[in-house]
């Protein structure tokens, strides 16, 4: 199962005294932030939780797996997820 920005909001709301539509505000705003200094290139760290880095990746030749056509990919700019150590150790116990 997905987890979706709703269930984050509803799982905010009902785990605090927080009504829905201050969760609704507090989880756009923690992702607009995120997104925010992404964009400018700076790393995110979320302590016990992980980092959000910015990758270059170089152009490159790339090949359709299933006609063996070759095209050219660009250039970009992609977000990487690094988790911390503690989560983890969590997620192997």
């Amino acid at each position: 199962m997905t987890l979706i920005k709703e269930d984050l909001i509803r799982m905010l709301s009902n785990s605090t005294d927080i009504e829905v539509k201050l969760s609704k505000n507090i989880i756009q705003t923690l992702l607009r932030i995120i997104k925010e200094s992404l964009a400018k290139g700076d790393d995110v760290l979320i302590s016990g939780f992980g980092q959000f880095k910015i990758r270059h990746k170089k152009p490159r030749i790339g090949r359709n797996p299933k006609t063996g056509v070759e095209f050219k990919i660009t250039e970009r700019e992609v977000v990487t997820f690094f988790p911390s150590k503690v989560f983890r150790n969590e997620l192997n116990e």
